[in-house]
């Protein structure tokens, strides 16, 4: 993939209607995140089968977006 940000929740609301949360004391296994990956359409569809095996429970959303500016960082020399 050509970029991917993974941002994790500390308090969620579930399909459920159970509140997940991040508790001082408490482990929780079930804590919302959201990966957010940029690439073309055809690299994302050829994911989405293998996402499929490792997510047993998720939303998954497919948005069109228009890239404004991108900068890869180049090493100098």
């Amino acid at each position: 993939m050509a970029g991917a940000t993974v941002l994790k929740g500390f308090l969620g609301y579930g399909c459920k209607a159970h509140i997940h949360t991040a508790k001082l004391l408490e482990l929780s296994e079930d804590l919302p995140i959201v990966v957010e990956i940029v690439d073309t359409e055809a690299k994302i569809k050829t994911l989405l089968p293998k996402l499929d095996l490792m997510v047993k429970e998720g939303l998954v959303t497919l948005e069109k977006v228009h890239v404004i500016l991108y900068r890869a960082q180049t090493k100098k020399a």
